[in-house]
């Protein structure tokens, strides 16, 4: 059972990672549109694709400590390959979302819906880890294969758009 923990700490050590990865890619990307609408440092004037990098920026950073706070719990609680899968997608419709954003403000509602579902995922994960606990705490009852085997056919599903 420790080795399955430490494959986990693993796992997720490295899906921090790549959201430090993408904040500072994120980050770049707004000193960049600074940088090309004004030629000086970072100030934001107005300009629409700095107002719309600057705002994915924004929301990506703000989503990220709910994002590793449900996956820690889903994978720590529940069952840690379905929640390092559902991590991992997770940046990846990030990526999608701030790239959509660049675009239209419509390219970027499928990452932002598919990243509340992943998000959704990963909660429920969470609940039924907690909810297995008090089953055994209280009566004896241990449902964590149950759980697992679920959790584990349901994260290919979060790939259908």
């Amino acid at each position: 059972h420790k080795a399955q923990l430490l494959q986990y700490l693993q796992i997720t050590s490295l899906t921090e990672y790549f959201v430090a990865f993408l904040s500072a890619f994120f980050a770049n990307k707004v000193e960049h549109e600074s940088r090309h609408c004004n030629g000086k440092g970072f100030q934001r004037q107005g300009s629409s694709a700095f107002d719309r990098v600057y705002t994915a920026n924004q929301n990506c950073g703000h989503a990220y400590p709910t994002f590793l706070a449900v996956l820690w719990c889903a994978g720590l609680l529940c069952s840690q390959a379905p929640a390092a899968f559902a991590g991992l997608m997770y940046l990846f419709v990030r990526q999608k979302y701030f790239v959509g954003y660049l675009g239209e403000r419509t390219q970027s509602t499928p990452g932002y819906l598919f990243g509340k579902r992943i998000l959704l995922f990963l909660f429920l994960m969470s609940v039924a880890g907690i909810l297995n606990y008090y089953l055994i705490f209280f009566f004896g009852s241990d449902f964590e294969i149950h759980i697992k085997t679920i959790t584990s056919a349901i994260s290919p599903l979060l790939l259908i758009p």
